[in-house]
């Protein structure tokens, strides 16, 4: 919009300038060429007044007047006679026929004639102005001048210019008030684009209205605050409700667990055995699903951030699942540029996006193969990947991977929360989680991170957090 406001300015300076300056330049040309010719004709009216007794009596004409003419004004002057032959010429010798062209022609006829024509032999344009020479109604010669108009047509050129330079100073005025004004007029429509922006990022802060808006601006943004509240609230109740329904389902889950798991031990083998432990293994699943959506709840609700070295919490991760790779049959490598890679993320859970990412690539690996885990750093942002040789995931597979309950393979165990956790984990941690594929074949997890300096030697410790077994792998 600033843009197109600053062009419209533009344009309207544009065609003004133009309506006013073109009429203006065509003017002056015209004006300076009839000044010029109205000059050049006096003066031949006074050259004829001198020659007129020499023609009407036939004498030998003086050509001083015309040389010293010529002399002061770099103009040329032919004097001729009632045939058109030349008895005067400042510039050449006399007694040359000049009958044929047509202004002395008209001249000797009694009517004055002027104009311009191209000289090819000065490669210049002339102006020529000729007159007769009468006296009681008789013609007895005529005079020409002819002027180069070179002099004139500079002054022209210099007026142009000076047009132009006026309109370009005109054009760059216009464009710094207008870009300014533009701005000016822009700035509530941008903080209202950049909130709406912010909203459908998840960030539901109320709009900082300025009382020097428009009045229907501030009634857009007072709706849009009350909006936003409401769904803030609305979010917050259904976080809330999640999280609580989540911790209390816990327990009774947990206890339902314990008795199935006593009346299975004394219950003998058979139908009612294996029921038994079917039921065991859907409390299982509940309880896992209950753990899930009470840590999705609180990812949710942007818990505090601090300073943590993503190398050393890869080494570390990659230790702990070495193991559980060897059992796999599937080699686990690391390879990292730099001791230490500080970035900011929620405290310890970078590992629970590790230990998610690590499993899934580990159980998707074929065996015999290697899952390659990188750590590469530039000075804006630092990226972790994780890349396994597996079947990998189709294009609409990988855009729905990150959403939940998703599971690729719904006979595999896990909750399908897994890598939605990751995915608000790494979120809300200011970071972004991607997949994409590998090549030759398999996917490849990226984690990028914003880089920040290391923290100071107090705080060190706190990048490197106890082991977690791999019981608190989740899973996806």
């Amino acid at each position: 919009m600033t843009r197109r406001l600053l062009l419209s300015y533009l344009t309207i300076t544009l065609v003004v300038l133009i309506l006013l300056e073109l009429p203006l330049a065509i003017f002056y040309q015209q004006r300076e060429a009839e000044r010029l010719t109205a000059d050049v004709e006096r003066d031949a009216t006074v050259m004829a007044t001198i020659y007129e007794d020499v023609l009407q009596e036939g004498l030998t004409p003086d050509p001083v007047f015309a040389t010293d003419y010529a002399g002061n004004t770099g103009a040329r002057v032919i004097v001729v006679d009632v045939d058109g032959i030349t008895i005067v010429d400042s510039d050449r010798e006399a007694a040359r026929d000049y009958s044929t062209r047509p202004e002395i022609d008209d001249a000797l006829t009694g009517v004055r004639a002027s104009g311009t024509r191209r000289s090819d032999t000065l490669d210049t344009e002339l102006l020529y102005v000729a007159v007769p020479v009468a006296s009681g109604g008789t013609v007895h010669g005529a005079v020409r001048i002819t002027f180069d108009t070179e002099e004139m047509n500079e002054r022209v050129q210099r007026f142009w210019i000076g047009l132009i330079a006026i309109a370009a100073i005109v054009l760059l005025v216009t464009t710094v008030v207008g870009w300014l004004l533009a701005r000016s007029v822009t700035r509530p429509i941008r903080r209202l684009q950049a909130a709406a922006e912010r909203f459908s990022h998840g960030d539901l802060t109320p709009i900082d209205s300025d009382p020097n808006d428009p009045p229907e601006l501030v009634a857009l943004e007072n709706d849009l605050n009350d909006m936003a509240r409401q769904l803030d609230d609305i979010i917050e109740r259904q976080r809330s409700f999640v999280a609580d329904a989540s911790h209390q389902l816990r327990t009774p889950l947990t206890a339902l667990r314990l008795r199935l798991e006593n009346l299975h031990s004394v219950t003998p083998t058979g139908e009612s055995a294996d029921e038994l432990s079917d039921a065991i293994d859907e409390t299982t699943r509940l309880s896992a699903l209950a753990n899930d959506l009470l840590q999705l709840a609180r990812t949710e609700q942007h818990p505090a951030t601090t300073t943590v070295d993503l190398a050393c919490l890869v080494r570390d991760r990659v230790d702990i699942w070495t193991a559980t790779a060897e059992l796999e049959g599937v080699g686990l490598e690391l390879q990292s540029d730099a001791a230490s890679r500080w970035s900011i993320a929620i405290e310890g859970g970078i590992e629970q996006v590790l230990d998610n990412l690590l499993d899934n690539a580990i159980r998707a690996a074929p065996e015999g193969s290697t899952v390659t885990v990188t750590v590469t750093g530039q000075s804006a942002t630092h990226t972790i990947a994780i890349a396994d040789e597996g079947p990998g995931l189709s294009d609409v597979d990988k855009s729905n991977a990150l959403g939940r309950f998703w599971r690729g393979n719904t006979s595999s165990e896990g909750t399908g929360l897994g890598l939605t956790i990751a995915h608000a984990i790494i979120a809300a941690s200011g970071g972004q989680l991607g997949l994409h594929d590998h090549s030759p074949h398999g996917l490849v997890a990226t984690i990028e991170l914003t880089a920040t300096d290391p923290p100071p030697d107090d705080a060190a410790t706190r990048t490197a957090p106890p082991r977690r077994g791999l019981r608190q792998a989740l899973r996806s």
